[in-house]
């Protein structure tokens, strides 16, 4: 559910996906490589005992 999520913005991931699509996989191959590599990530962040800080993003004056 977090990579399907992740679709639907903009970024890295969704990126990762599209990539993945374009070597003519189906869409279930690269979601489950979507997944095994934000858990690849989480795992490090905890092996390395860093805190994920996430920055909310800037906004532009207007």
């Amino acid at each position: 559910m977090s990579s399907l999520s992740t679709l639907r913005m903009n970024g890295p991931n969704r990126d990762y996906y599209q990539r993945k699509r374009g070597e003519g996989r189906k869409h279930q191959q690269p979601l489950i490589a979507l997944a095994r590599r934000r858990v690849d990530v989480l795992w490090a962040l905890m092996q390395d005992n860093r805190c994920c800080q996430l920055q909310p993003p800037s906004t532009a004056a207007r």
